[in-house]
């Protein structure tokens, strides 16, 4: 049988009647010219992803977006072993950012600047106690209305106090459509974190998606009992099978999302890892792997004994790389299959994190810290016209990728969004839309120009009779000559200090959001106490209009 070069079939569809039977004089009978024609058809159904009918290119996105990922733990950095070999071929083909930070370092708040394109003073999500407001537009759903078929699975965070994940993951609602659609998502599966689904399954009787699967395998009980000690101090292997364990299932259900695709619909999908989260737990065949490799220790060396924090730091730190090792392992897989697809041509690839983690620096550990293990994150950009083996060392934020993924949509920013478009700079035809970085969460804020940091923090208030007003300490530094960020030269240097000082975000007067959330305020979760017993019995309140919420700063 005759093959037709995919080239010469669209030439031929394109071609006018005096092209095909003037100068060239083409012959063909009717069997070759249907068997050409048809051929061009389909190769131009193929592009239809490529070209929409408005005449706008539209790839495919691939979006990877670990939790607790730091900027500096890729084979990027010659101080580690080669952990992210797949991130680093990426890189070859795309733009690395090195100095990308998260718009807010805690799972719920930097999420839903992601999806609503907002600043942390703007995205209405103050702490893990609040749920995404329903009121406000999603890119996803931006993304949905232009045709793309947008998918989801893992750890979403949009709906963290809500609890109300459903063994489906996608938050059935009665009488109304699933949060997973309000949110703009066509299909998928929001699983629990780490610590939350265990805490659904066990205080709440209810398994979300991953221990209903665990369930199904009998290992739900055994992973509960297992869990007690998988802390943040756990090192060793748990007894979790390779097939069965959380990340490996949440790619896995991301392969099948983009497989159930119709072609040559336009698709985007957002992997949510759970790792490299703590606690620290990886399979037996991770440990394994990893057994005896070196890993540079927490800094400044010495500080964790004066935090009392454990001795074995470096097997945690060892976990951790595993954990992303197998992340960057699925990341290769991901490719081929867009390989088997014919698509990976027509793929815009990110990889990404929510924020980072502290893992015994400065003698800390987590996130929610101004300082750059916490704030900053990794971010490599693959795709069609995207400029090849670019490492950017300027700051920016990873708020823009919001309106990024719309502008390679072919879909105009929303006014309201605070987002701004890296595309001009990843096809090299400007220079990045910020010149400096931020950062907020609760009582802190930070701006970064590449080398100083400015940090404006409201100090905790002293129990006290009389009502002090809090005063705002700014600290500086100089993160050329002190990467670890000890010495605060605010004093040696106001002109920098007055010259960074107008660009901070807001700074809210100093509240303790988790005890707040806890004690169920109603500013700053969707749960007040009153309505605790409700969510206990399993049923879910009654949502609350967020549009007239009292303004989070002073």
């Amino acid at each position: 049988m005759e093959s037709i070069c995919y080239n010469d079939a669209l030439k031929i569809i394109v071609m006018t009647p005096s092209n095909l039977f003037g100068k060239y004089q083409m012959k063909m009978n009717r069997r070759v010219f249907l068997k050409t024609a048809g051929a061009g058809l389909s190769a131009m159904m193929t592009l239809d992803c490529v070209m929409a009918r408005d005449g706008v290119w539209r790839p495919n996105i691939l979006f990877f977006y670990p939790d607790q990922h730091r900027f500096d733990w890729t084979s990027l950095n010659p101080e580690l072993p080669d952990i992210t070999p797949n991130l680093r071929q990426l890189t070859k083909r795309g733009v690395h950012f090195t100095n990308a930070f998260s718009p807010s370092p805690v799972c719920a708040p930097s999420r839903a600047c992601l999806a609503s394109g907002k600043t942390y003073a703007n995205c209405g999500v103050a702490s893990n106690g609040n749920p995404y407001p329903l009121h406000q537009t999603t890119f996803y759903s931006l993304l949905r209305g232009a045709g793309y078929r947008v998918l989801g699975c893992g750890k979403f965070d949009l709906d963290k106090p809500g609890k109300s994940w459903g063994i489906d993951g996608r938050h059935q609602r009665k009488g109304k459509t699933s949060l997973l659609e309000a949110w703009g998502f066509s299909d998928g599966i929001d699983n629990a974190g780490k610590q939350d689904g265990v805490n659904a399954y066990k205080n709440l009787k209810r398994p979300e998606p991953y221990f209903a699967f665990l369930k199904s395998r009998n290992l739900a009980d055994a992973h509960i009992k297992n869990f007690k000690t998988l802390d943040h101090d756990y090192t060793g292997p748990s007894i979790m099978p390779d097939d069965a364990y959380c990340d490996n299932w949440i790619a896995n259900n991301g392969l099948n999302l983009i497989r159930l695709v119709p072609r040559p619909k336009p698709w985007f999908i957002q992997i949510n890892f759970n790792g490299p989260h703590p606690p620290m737990d990886i399979t037996k065949s991770m440990y394994e792997k990893w057994k005896g490799t070196k890993f540079p220790p927490a800094m400044p060396q010495g500080i964790l004994r004066k935090a009392g924090k454990g001795s074995d730091m470096s097997a945690k730190r060892r976990n951790y790389g595993a954990m992303i090792h197998n992340i960057d392992r699925w990341l290769g897989i991901f490719q081929e299959e867009l390989k088997k697809r014919g698509e990976l041509d027509n793929t815009l690839i990110v990889y990404c994190s929510d924020h980072g983690e502290m893992l015994g620096d400065r003698g800390m550990g987590g996130k929610s810290k101004p300082y750059h293990p916490s704030a900053c994150v990794p971010l490599v950009i693959s795709g069609p016209a995207i400029r090849k083996n670019v490492v950017c060392d300027k700051p920016m934020e990873t708020l823009d990728l919001t309106a990024t993924f719309l502008d390679y949509a072919g879909i105009p920013i929303p006014k309201e969004m605070d987002s701004r478009s890296l595309r001009p700079f990843l096809e090299g035809r400007s220079g990045l839309p910020r010149t400096h970085a931020t950062s907020s969460l609760g009582g802190w804020s930070l701006v970064f120009d590449g080398r100083y940091k400015l940090i404006a923090n409201r100090p905790k208030e002293k129990k006290s009779k009389k009502k002090r007003k809090s005063t705002t300490e700014l600290v500086l530094y100089d993160l050329k000559t002190d990467p670890v960020e000890i010495h605060n030269i605010s004093g040696q240097h106001p002109d920098i200090v007055a010259r960074l000082k107008p660009l901070l975000p807001p700074v809210g007067p100093y509240r303790n959001l988790k005890r707040e959330a806890k004690k169920g305020s109603p500013r700053y979760t969707q749960y007040p106490c009153r309505e605790k017993k409700a969510v206990l019995k399993g049923q879910r309140p009654p949502e609350r209009d967020f549009s007239r919420r009292d303004a989070l700063w002073s």
